[in-house]
């Protein structure tokens, strides 16, 4: 007589998706992050959504991934190091330069924020429309530009960097709202890119704060020409 077996495929699937979300939350409380609406965010967003289709069972693994146009999509650590920085609250607009795959968005969104993602490559930002429609984010805003571009008359809660520059430009910073926060990372002259914190304060002063050191691409000025 045959005997059934205790689990369908489905089910086992279900279960391995299961011990794989529970084993890369984990990974990330064992890097310090307690934030509980941040982890949550993250166990919602399924990161295999927006990586690289030969990549995606490495999806929930604390690496980062080659995208198209020669850029990485940061590791989770890295991501969650940022935002909770960043320090999200609902409601708060929020600016991100980078749009990447568009996974940092969807967490931004998750989070609760309204957000302005700007992405230079049109490939990428293609790709990252197609993501973000898959898991219904709708609070984002994508556009193809210079994110460091100047913007007039924009003001933001919070300003969020995909990436490390040499400096961080006052135009800018000027965006941040009185009592906002620009997060990102900036290249020293030696060693590995930092994380770097300007907060402004409401009678309008900024103050800077370098924090870990993170491993993150370089964040480049421009339209990509022909990508």
């Amino acid at each position: 007589m045959r005997q059934e077996p205790f689990f369908s495929e489905a089910e086992a699937r279900d279960e391995q998706e299961a011990i794989g979300v529970a084993s890369f939350l984990l990974s990330l409380r064992a890097k310090g992050i307690r934030n509980t609406a941040l982890l949550r965010a993250m166990e919602l967003v399924p990161r295999d959504v927006f990586a690289p289709r030969r990549f995606r069972d490495l999806s929930r693994a604390d690496i980062a991934l080659p995208l198209p146009c020669g850029q990485t999509m940061s590791s989770p650590g890295t991501v969650a190091t940022m935002l909770l920085e960043l320090d999200v609250k609902p409601g708060q607009r929020i600016l991100e330069i980078g749009t990447g795959t568009g996974y940092v968005s969807a967490l931004l969104a998750h989070l609760g924020a309204e957000v302005i993602t700007v992405e230079r490559f049109n490939t990428l930002a293609e790709s990252a429309a197609q993501h973000l429609k898959i898991v219904e984010a709708s609070k984002v805003h994508l556009e193809i530009g210079d994110g460091l571009a100047v913007r007039v008359r924009d003001r933001f809660d919070r300003i969020l960097l995909n990436g490390t520059r040499p400096e961080i430009p006052q135009s800018l910073m000027s965006l941040l709202a009185p009592g906002g926060r620009l997060v990102g990372a900036l290249t020293p002259m030696e060693g590995p890119p930092r994380l770097v914190r300007i907060d402004r304060s409401p009678e309008g002063e900024f103050s800077r704060n370098l924090g870990a050191p993170l491993r993150i691409s370089a964040l480049v000025t421009g339209i990509a020409a022909t990508l």
